[in-house]
């Protein structure tokens, strides 16, 4: 069941990103973002006063409000990335920190022993990922130098959600949803400081802020459901499942936007359905 959660967050995830990168091609990115975690942070609240039976402690706070600092380092710098360099780079770049940080942490320091065939399969995650992201363009240095410009800010993003799973999988099981809830708000107030440090516009409106505001619910349900996850499995299976969202928006658009499959992000999705169905062995 813990793989099956895992999964439907990435699915939310890549569901979300998916539609708020599409309303970020005539929108301010960081606008975008503030907007879908006010909408997330509503929805956690609703969720909280109606469904949380839980006790959370102030570690669990704690927990909650530093994966909302997490949320909005890398929401902040991928989006920030995003304008510096090719997305096609930039997203799979900031999804490695998102993988390896909570991996690593989990076998070292809190004894998380997965079996061979979830090694095999954790392996085959970051290739899968890069590997759906890329354009079959051929392309000159130049071109190749343009499209990485923005890595050195991807990197700084995979850190920040690296620690926004980490610190969510640490939230104790009897803790309801408040911590979640905090996490929200943090992470408002981080992309709110960085959109006013660069005078990015505060307003959305219209069929862009409906479509933002369903993606940020929608971001919010996927936290709850890696959170759930992470009860049921181990951290670092939980959240490899979780970090393939970006395989999603390639899906969506082949479906939605007609877009083609190229060879690359064909053996990326084999690639994704291999990792999934030996973790699936454990």
């Amino acid at each position: 069941m813990g793989e099956l959660l895992a999964l439907l967050s990435a699915l939310c995830f890549g569901i979300t990103h998916f539609v708020n990168g599409l309303v970020s091609r005539r929108h301010n990115g960081l606008t975008v973002a503030l907007h879908a975690q006010l909408a997330g942070t509503a929805l956690g609240l609703l969720l909280a006063l109606f469904l949380d039976g839980g006790t959370a402690s102030l570690a669990d706070y704690g927990w909650g409000a530093l994966s909302g600092m997490g949320t909005g380092v890398g929401v902040a710098f991928l989006y920030r990335a995003m304008s510096q360099g090719a997305m096609s780079v930039v997203v799979p770049v900031s999804d490695v920190g998102a993988v390896a940080l909570p991996v690593l942490v989990g076998v070292c320091l809190l004894g998380e022993r997965p079996a061979l065939p979830v090694w095999v399969g954790i392996a085959a995650v970051l290739p899968a990922l890069w590997l759906v992201s890329q354009n079959s363009a051929d392309l000159g240095d130049q071109q190749r130098r343009a499209m990485s410009a923005g890595v050195p800010s991807a990197l700084i993003a995979s850190v920040g959600f690296g620690v926004q799973f980490l610190a969510m999988a640490q939230i104790g099981t009897d803790s309801g949803l408040w911590p979640v809830v905090l996490s929200r708000v943090v992470s408002v107030l981080v992309i709110a400081a960085v959109l006013g440090s660069y005078a990015a516009p505060w307003g959305l409106t219209g069929k862009p802020w409906a479509a933002t505001v369903a993606a940020g619910a929608l971001g919010t349900l996927a936290i709850v459901l890696y959170l759930e996850a992470t009860r049921q499995q181990l951290m670092a299976i939980a959240t490899v499942l979780s970090a393939l969202y970006p395989a999603i928006p390639v899906l969506l658009a082949l479906v939605l936007l007609k877009e083609r499959l190229n060879r690359r992000q064909a053996v990326g999705l084999v690639c994704a359905a291999l990792a999934i169905g030996l973790i699936a062995l454990r």
